[in-house]
């Protein structure tokens, strides 16, 4: 089993942590033995969209060249990480137009896919671009939209997106509703 080791200091009062199982717990957690507090190391959530320009088998995908580490020069669908204080829509929509610049109307969630090894959970949203016009943001070489034949499979920077991007090419071609798709990546 995963088990996160995030912690070493106590973020409260920075004196070194111990890994143990608190009295009322089953699991180990960063405890500090200064001031007593114990720190609980949660899943990260990373949320996305699937940016779609155009109808049917004609409809092109929208994919950001990462200008970033980890993947530096790869594609990825436009994503990042949810931050306090706003939904996992919010969250998508945020990040398509910070990485790309890009106009959407946001649909349902598409895929959900737990990176347990990482510990991560990865939420990707439809979307319909507005418009096939983008302003990518520093994160990002450059916004560019795809047909299925296009897409460089062997230049995407993450498994969840190859898998995203996966699902939907197939649900389109099988003319199959798009409903959420879930996964456990190893």
């Amino acid at each position: 089993m995963f088990q996160a080791r995030r912690f070493k200091h106590c973020p409260t009062c920075g004196h070194a942590v111990e890994y143990r199982v608190p009295a009322d717990d089953n699991r180990e957690r960063a405890m500090c033995a200064s001031c007593g507090g114990i720190h609980y190391e949660n899943p990260i959530n990373v949320v996305g969209t699937l940016p779609v320009w155009g109808d049917g088998a004609d409809g092109q995908v929208l994919l950001c060249k990462r200008a970033i580490e980890p993947r530096y020069g790869l594609w990825t669908l436009p994503a990042g990480f949810l931050e306090i204080g706003e939904t996992a829509a919010q969250g998508a929509q945020r990040e398509t137009d910070e990485e790309a610049g890009a106009q959407i109307e946001l649909h349902d969630l598409y895929c959900l896919l737990n990176v347990v090894k990482v510990g991560q959970i990865h939420l990707f949203y439809r979307a319909t671009l507005l418009s096939p016009e983008f302003n990518p943001g520093p994160e990002t070489l450059e916004a560019r939209l795809f047909h299925e034949h296009e897409v460089p499979w062997d230049e995407i920077a993450f498994r969840t997106v190859r898998e995203t991007l996966k699902r939907f090419f197939e649900d389109r071609r099988l003319g199959r509703a798009y409903a959420l798709h879930t996964a456990d990546i190893a």
